[in-house]
């Protein structure tokens, strides 16, 4: 069900700030087909990447134009195939945010709403994972509103983590090396972090007294997300798990473990 936000109209003959009333979930578009929506950005264009516990505030940005000018604007996060059928909304009650319309250009008006997330009480299915839709709204200058459903796109991802061990520590030059390590992620479903099998994950070396680390290999996780592989030890330095990440899950880096090769 489509419930217009409640606002009080405003001048727009010198430069304002505005409130941005709550919006309830909405179609692809209603009332005025004037009003557009542009630049829309969450989280200043970075995932959303959160583990069991993580604690963030995410900023919305966005502009709104319309030839009668905005009255006021809103914008909240949705997840699933539609917003009537939605099963994940950030946050839970969209809150107010702030729009500014400038005198010399009093059709448009800047805005951003802010609101605090907290994976622990409000991420409680794997399935939310991947991409959300921004709903955007705006009422205009004669009372006219629109909603448009997906006026942008965010990546809400589960937190991954990998672990390294390469032995034999010390190692004789030229002796092979196995390597073993963890790809994990988090479960927002049972409050742990479970193996990530079947990814693709780099070993990397970094030699010591550089910078630089390089892909060696390729590896692919097993069950539970294991990782094992070997390799030759050509010269002391640093060896490291790396996952890109996938449309769910973040990237994940493992610390450096360094081995003595003599």
């Amino acid at each position: 069900m489509r419930i217009r936000p409640a606002v009080t109209a405003v001048s727009l003959a010198t430069a304002l700030s505005v409130s941005i009333p709550a919006a309830a979930h909405a179609a692809d578009r209603a009332g005025s087909a004037d009003t557009t929506f542009s630049h829309v950005v969450v989280n200043g264009g970075k995932d959303l990447v959160l583990g069991l516990t993580t604690k963030k505030t995410v900023t919305i940005t966005w502009t709104a134009t319309d030839p009668d000018g905005i009255a006021a604007s809103w914008a909240y996060l949705w997840h699933g195939p539609n917003t009537d059928d939605a099963d994940g909304i950030l946050p839970h009650y969209p809150s107010n945010g702030t729009c500014t319309v400038s005198a010399t250009d009093p059709t448009t008006a800047t805005c951003a709403v802010s609101f605090a997330v907290d994976a622990a009480k409000d991420l409680h299915r794997n399935a939310v994972a991947g991409t959300w839709q921004v709903l955007a709204g705006a009422q205009d200058g004669t009372d006219d509103w629109t909603e448009i459903d997906a006026a942008g796109t965010a990546h809400l991802k589960r937190l991954a983590r990998a672990t390294v061990n390469a032995s034999p520590e010390p190692v004789r030059k030229g002796g092979t090396l196995t390597v073993t390590g963890r790809l994990t992620r988090a479960n927002w479903e049972s409050g742990g972090y479970t193996g990530y099998q079947g990814q693709r994950v780099e070993l990397q070396f970094r030699k010591k007294g550089s910078s630089t680390y390089t892909t060696l290999k390729t590896v692919t996780t097993g069950s539970g997300g294991s990782l094992r592989t070997t390799t030759r030890a050509r010269t002391d330095g640093y060896f490291r798990f790396r996952f890109a990440g996938t449309a769910t899950t973040g990237q994940a880096t493992a610390a450096g473990d360094y081995v003595d090769v003599r």
